[in-house]
C-alpha cells in the first residue's frame, strides 16, 4: 500500500494546534490541517506490512490501507467511498477517536506510525466541502416501522443503516437537539456541532424522522412503543455517573462533570442558562476529579470560561512514559497521554484519594486528599493502601467529578420494558450468531453504551451498525447491510 519505499522517505508529520493563548479565548476547533500535498507523503508512508493490523485494531475495521494509497494516488472520491464503507461518521472519529489504529500500525514499532486519523478526517472534510455526501435513500419501503432510543453516534449510525435498508425509522431523542454525548458532552473546541447538524439533514433526506425533547418511558408509555413499532433499538448511553461518597459531597460547587460541560455547549449554540443553575469556572480555583477523557474536556472548558487555577486528580498511579513496545504492541497500550486541554495549563496529580471536602455557608472551599499506593496481592489483583501522613489540602470553588460512568439508568425505560442486565448493569445482550444484539424482550434490541458500557464514539458506531443488520435480519429473514 501506498509507496513501498515512502516510510523511508518521508518523515512523520501530523496536524498541529494552534497556540494556547489564542485557542483559549474560544470554543472554536483549533487544529491545523496538513495541506492535499504533505496528506499524499503521509498516505505513502503506509507500508505492505503483509498483516494490517491497524485494521483489526479499528472497531469498525476502517479498511485503513486502501485509502491511505488512495490520497497517495490523488483519488480522493474513491477514498471517500471506502472510508464510508466501515464508518457512517468519519467526520466524528476523524476529531474525537483516541486513533487505536495509529497505535497498532506496524511503523508505530519505531514511533513513526502512519497519520491514520488525521488522513480520516482530511477525506471527510474534502468530501463535504466538494458536496460529495449525498443523502443514499432506499429504493424501495419494507413497510416495517422501527423505533431507536436515544440519538448517540450508536443511534444515529443504527438508523441512518436501517433507513437505507428501506425501513421507516424514527430517531427518539429526550434532549432539545440530537446527538446525544457528541452534542453535549463533546465540547465544541474538540467538534464543532455542524458536523452533527449536516448529518441529521442527511439521515432526514434518506427517511429518518427525529423526535427531539420526548423521554420515552417518560413522555411515551413503553408498552405504547412496543405496540406501535416492529422493532425497538436502545441506543442511549451509559449515563448513571460515578459519585464521591465523602463527607461534604452535598456542598454547593461540586457537581457531576455532565451536569457541567453541556451549559457551555448549549452556550455556544446560543442558548441562555438561567443563573439559578447556571456551572461556571470564571474566577474559581477548579479541582477536576477523574484522569480520563471526560475530566480532560473539564479542564479546556474551565480554562475558556476563565478560572484561576485548574488541578486534574487521578486515584490511579502515573502512567509510565513510554510503554515497552515488545510487551504492548499492537495492543492499546498504557502510557502516559497529555491532552490538548491538559497542555493548555492544568496541573496533574496522581495516586491521590479524596478524603472529603470542606466549606463555609454551604459552599466548598477545600477538598482534602491522601496519598495512595498501589500493590498486587497474591492473586495479582491490585489494591491501594492510602499512605500515612500524607494528607494535604487544595483550595477548590469548583469540584467537578469525572470518574465515568457505572451503567444506563435503569429507573423508567428500561424497568418498564422488563430488560436483563448484565453483571455490571448494562442491558444484557450478545454481539455475535442468530441472538446478536437482541435483549431479553421480544424485538426490542440494544446497541452501544447502554449495552457495553462507556466506551468510545467509534464502538459505538460498530455496535450500531451491527444491531442494525441484526434488526433488519429479524424482520426480513436476510439482511444485505454490512455487518
Amino acid at each position: 500500500m501506498g509507496k513501498p519505499t515512502g516510510f523511508m522517505e518521508y518523515p512523520l508529520h501530523d496536524r498541529h494546534y494552534k497556540p494556547v493563548e489564542e485557542r483559549i479565548r474560544h470554543f472554536r476547533e483549533f487544529v491545523i490541517p496538513l495541506d492535499e500535498q504533505e496528506l499524499s507523503r503521509q498516505g505513502a508512508r503506509c507500508m505492505d506490512c503483509g498483516i494490517p493490523f491497524c485494521h483489526e485494531a479499528c472497531p469498525v475495521n476502517n479498511i485503513i490501507p486502501d485509502w491511505n494509497d488512495l490520497i497517495f494516488k490523488g483519488d480522493w472520491r474513491e477514498a471517500l467511498e471506502v472510508l464510508h464503507s466501515t464508518n457512517n461518521f468519519p467526520e466524528f472519529t476523524g476529531r474525537i477517536c483516541p486513533a487505536p489504529c495509529q497505535e497498532s500500525c506496524t511503523l508505530n514499532i519505531t514511533d513513526e506510525p502512519v497519520t491514520i486519523k488525521t488522513i480520516e478526517c482530511a477525506i471527510i472534510d474534502k468530501a463535504w466541502e466538494n458536496g460529495w455526501v449525498k443523502p443514499q435513500p432506499s429504493p424501495v419501503q419494507t413497510g416495517k416501522q422501527i423505533a431507536v432510543v436515544g440519538s448517540g453516534p450508536a443511534g444515529m449510525a443504527c438508523a441512518q443503516q436501517l433507513a437505507r435498508a428501506g425501513h421507516a425509522v424514527t430517531l427518539f431523542e429526550k434532549s432539545d437537539r440530537i446527538g446525544g454525548l457528541l452534542r453535549y458532552g463533546i465540547p465544541d473546541f474538540k467538534m464543532e456541532k455542524q458536523n452533527i447538524d449536516r448529518r441529521i439533514e442527511q439521515m432526514q433526506s434518506e427517511g429518518v424522522v427525529f423526535k427531539v425533547n420526548v423521554h420515552v418511558g417518560v413522555d411515551i408509555d413503553t408498552a405504547q412503543l412496543l405496540k406501535d413499532f416492529d422493532a425497538l433499538a436502545l441506543t442511549g448511553g451509559s449515563e448513571h455517573p460515578r459519585d464521591l461518597p465523602v463527607p461534604g459531597r452535598e456542598l454547593n460547587g461540586v457537581h457531576f462533570a455532565m451536569d457541567f460541560l453541556p451549559q457551555q455547549n448549549k452556550r455556544d449554540a446560543g442558548d441562555t442558562i438561567p443563573d439559578k443553575i447556571a456551572i461556571s469556572a470564571k474566577d474559581k480555583h477548579v479541582i477536576v476529579i477523574g484522569g480520563g477523557d471526560t475530566g480532560s474536556d473539564c479542564i479546556g472548558t474551565s480554562i475558556r470560561q476563565g478560572c484561576k487555577s485548574v488541578t486534574q486528580l487521578e486515584i490511579l498511579p502515573r502512567p509510565p512514559e513510554k510503554e515497552n513496545k515488545e510487551l504492548t504492541w499492537p495492543e492499546w497500550p498504557n502510557k502516559m497521554r497529555t491532552s490538548s486541554s491538559q497542555e493548555e495549563g492544568a496541573k496533574r496529580d496522581w495516586s491521590v484519594t479524596t478524603k472529603m471536602l470542606t466549606g463555609r455557608d454551604g459552599k466548598v472551599e477545600k477538598i482534602h486528599c491522601a496519598r495512595v499506593e498501589w500493590e498486587k496481592d497474591a492473586q495479582g489483583r491490585w489494591n491501594m493502601q492510602e499512605v500515612p501522613g500524607s494528607e494535604f489540602e487544595l483550595d477548590a470553588d469548583l469540584v467537578l467529578l469525572a470518574m465515568g460512568f457505572v451503567h444506563p439508568v435503569q429507573e423508567g425505560l428500561l424497568n418498564d420494558l422488563g430488560v436483563s442486565y448484565d453483571a455490571r448493569g448494562n442491558v444484557r445482550g450478545d454481539t455475535e450468531g442468530r441472538e446478536a444484539y437482541k435483549t431479553s424482550v421480544d424485538k426490542v434490541f440494544a446497541a452501544g453504551d447502554m449495552r457495553r458500557g462507556q466506551s468510545l464514539v467509534v464502538w459505538a458506531i460498530r455496535e450500531g451498525r451491527q444491531c442494525a443488520r441484526a434488526v433488519d435480519e429479524f424482520l426480513m429473514g436476510v439482511s444485505d447491510l454490512p455487518r
